[in-house]
């Protein structure tokens, strides 16, 4: 078996039931979380022959910062109950592997703390109802040195878990989440996700910081060409890891369509969503990924090895793309086309 593959096997044993739960569970029925990695796997490809890949070079930029290879570590909460260092365990781990962190809003580690570290991160955040709390979340994240805001947008309402027993909340102790809500006498009402947001969320959120906006919940290309026109630089296909609406379409589906919307502009596309292999990566990026995000995986590592499990899980996924890069015929990830992918396999 694969490291990779009993990760979560391994993590079940070290995390209590309820934490297990909280992480890997999807929204409802769990359709969605349940077919994010077969939809990757369906696809096949069409690989070139007698082409010189003696050398293989995966470095890439995104949105102007160097990684060493177009994986990132997508945000999530509770890290603190994978790891007693939470996100700082997780910059560790993905600074030593020269890659880039998602931050969520609702992290159990103070932005400051994270800037300190020097890893390259990405805040990102839900705009709630009360504007003054996103806005001081927003200027804490720009001042610890944030290099971009991750706009969530599937989240109008949080998608319904059917929990039975003893929940993450039951276990979560203060201070293991929401670390950079600012001080104030907070209600139920202020704190819940905004649901009148339109297009012009993006370019109040860039004015505001200075930083570009990246729009993660994106699903369909009318809707990745509308975030484009109002200024994104950026746009994750994303259906939460399965955890918002219930039987939305895989990532790996939506990702095509995505790509050939904003195809010709500057807006960098990014996917998440079931990446387990170096295969799902390839075919990711040949369908129009600049990069692609690891989320419950990097929980995983996170649990079981710490930062070194976090550092090992991005370089072997790393040397997995070298490899599948080689055996299609390419020598960096930018030669890829769509044509490489074809989606006959069996589903």
């Amino acid at each position: 078996m694969r490291w990779i593959d009993a990760l979560e096997g391994a993590a079940a044993g070290k995390l209590p039931e309820a934490v297990h739960r909280y992480f890997r569970q999807g929204s409802a029925g769990g359709v969605s979380v349940g077919e994010a990695t077969s939809a990757w796997s369906a696809y096949r490809f069409r690989p070139h022959v007698l082409n010189d890949v003696s050398t293989v070079d995966l470095s890439t930029t995104v949105l102007g910062t160097p990684v060493d290879a177009p994986i990132l570590v997508a945000p999530s909460t509770m890290q603190r109950l994978a790891d007693p260092d939470g996100e700082l365990a997780m910059a560790r781990g993905v600074g030593a592997a020269r890659s880039v962190l998602g931050v969520s809003s609702n992290a159990g580690t103070p932005f400051a703390e994270l800037g300190a570290t020097g890893v390259p991160w990405w805040l990102q955040i839900y705009v709630v109802r009360n504007r003054e709390i996103t806005v001081r979340m927003l200027d804490a994240a720009a001042e610890a040195g944030a290099r971009a805001v991750v706009l969530t947008v599937d989240t109008p309402v949080v998608g319904r878990k059917e929990d039975e027993g003893e929940t993450v909340w039951d276990v979560a102790q203060p201070g293991q989440f929401l670390a950079n809500l600012p001080d104030g006498d907070w209600s139920d009402d202020d704190l819940a996700k905004a649901d009148d947001l339109n297009p012009d969320v993006i370019g109040w959120l860039a004015e505001r910081t200075g930083l570009p906006v990246v729009v993660k919940g994106v699903l369909r290309g009318d809707d990745a060409k509308r975030c484009a026109d109002a200024g994104a630089a950026g746009i994750i296909v994303s259906n939460h890891g399965g955890r918002q609406l219930d039987g939305s379409v895989p990532t790996a589906q939506a990702l095509p369509e995505v790509a050939e919307a904003v195809a010709g502009s500057n807006l960098e596309v990014y996917v998440d969503g079931g990446i387990r292999r170096g295969e799902h990566i390839l075919a990711a990026l040949a369908l129009g990924a600049r990069a692609v995000f690891v989320g419950r995986p990097a929980l995983w590592s996170l649990t079981v090895g710490s930062s070194e499990g976090v550092t090992r899980l991005l370089t072997d996924l790393a040397d997995e793309l070298d490899h599948t890069l080689r055996l299609v015929g390419a020598a960096t990830p930018s030669s890829l086309a769509p044509d490489l992918v074809t989606s006959t396999g069996a589903r």
